[in-house]
């Protein structure tokens, strides 16, 4: 579970400039291929969508420093009462969910049973399966931000940016796919 802090809200604008990029480089990929078949109009098409996604990605940036700004001065104005309401406000004990390091094994056994890669709605279902026996009844509520996604699922997916950081999956793949990295298959030979 993400607690409610502002370093929370900066690791999600960071996840979503990571997947504007990607999305990005897809499209250019796509752009270059159409110009060296010389297909001028899906050439134009692509850069199109390239400049369209370049705006975005620069007004997320522009949010994301606006509201490391309001962050850190709201953090010099509260006093500790406050401060320490914002610590335990929507915060977990320790122990009451399956930490975030349990997935990774999980997501890396299914990565390579693959063929290295998945789309990420097959992984997590994978995952989850593999992992039912110790998920605990936390794990399977609903998030209240999206009750139809349980905690287990959304625990995984964070787990899978802790992964990309840790360069055991590919930062660079597809969207909506996830890719095990050489690191991730050495990290799977010494615990697998």
């Amino acid at each position: 579970m993400i607690e409610n802090n502002p370093s929370s809200v900066s690791s999600a604008f960071e996840i979503l400039l990571e997947e504007i990029e990607a999305e990005i480089d897809f499209v250019n990929g796509v752009g270059a291929r159409a110009f060296e078949g010389r297909d001028n109009d899906k050439a134009k098409e692509a850069l199109a969508r390239s400049d369209v996604l370049t705006a975005l990605r620069d007004k997320v940036a522009r949010l994301r420093s606006e509201w490391e700004g309001l962050a850190a001065l709201a953090e010099e104005e509260e006093d500790e009462e406050t401060r320490a309401a914002r610590r335990d406000l929507g915060h977990l004990e320790r122990g009451q969910r399956t930490p975030e390091s349990a997935y990774y094994l999980p997501i890396l056994q299914v990565l390579e049973h693959a063929g290295g890669s998945g789309k990420v709605g097959e992984v997590l279902d994978r995952v989850g399966e593999m992992m039912n026996p110790i998920l605990k009844d936390l794990d399977r509520e609903p998030l209240a931000s999206d009750p139809s996604n349980p905690r287990w699922r959304n625990a995984a997916q964070w787990a899978r940016h802790s992964m990309v950081q840790e360069g055991l999956l590919r930062a660079d793949s597809p969207r909506g796919t996830w890719a095990i990295t050489e690191r991730g298959r050495a990290r799977l030979l010494e615990r697998g």
